[in-house]
């Protein structure tokens, strides 16, 4: 059974993007059968063209990728979440929608802060340096979530462990 990740940040354009992308980009390598989902509580309409960049850039497949509201999550016929990861402080600090995770009940919640990268000085290129060193860094993290045995954990457990990578 898939594990459905939702990594959200306020405007789904940057952070959450650059998570989406890496996760499904690892799962896909390490033939895991993982699939995230990003989503914001006020969506901007549109992806970062940095953060397209850094993935485009890594190898990430990036085609279909739209920012989204998290309300989309939370709806009849959105996919069973096991995990709802947020990448910016101000999305953790907001209330967030009630997510259903299947049979499961609730999602495990985690977050996981980036500076946001948009913020970067030194124009485009400190802009790109930023996304690429933040794109660097959440990979790190997705790749440690994927050597977890998500099938297999039960919900304390996979909480303590995302805990435990939040502090790496």
């Amino acid at each position: 059974m898939t594990t459905h990740v939702l990594i959200l940040c306020t405007h789904n354009s940057a952070r959450s993007v650059l998570s989406e992308g890496m996760l499904n980009h690892w799962a896909k390598k390490l033939g895991r059968d993982v699939q995230a989902h990003s989503a914001g509580s006020a969506p901007s309409g549109r992806i970062n063209t940095f953060a397209i960049e850094a993935l485009e850039a890594a190898g990430v497949d990036t085609a279909g990728y739209r920012s989204k509201s998290w309300d989309e999550f939370s709806q009849d016929g959105a996919p069973p979440l096991s995990i709802v990861i947020t990448v910016c402080d101000s999305a953790a600090a907001e209330q967030c929608p009630v997510f259903f995770g299947g049979t499961g009940g609730q999602p495990v919640k985690v977050h996981w802060g980036y500076p946001d990268p948009s913020n970067a000085e030194g124009g485009d290129e400190g802009k790109r340096r930023a996304f690429e060193l933040t794109r660097q860094a959440i990979g790190y993290r997705m790749l440690q979530l994927l050597q977890l045995p998500l099938e297999s954990m039960v919900k304390a457990d996979l909480q303590r462990a995302l805990l435990d990578i939040s502090r790496n």
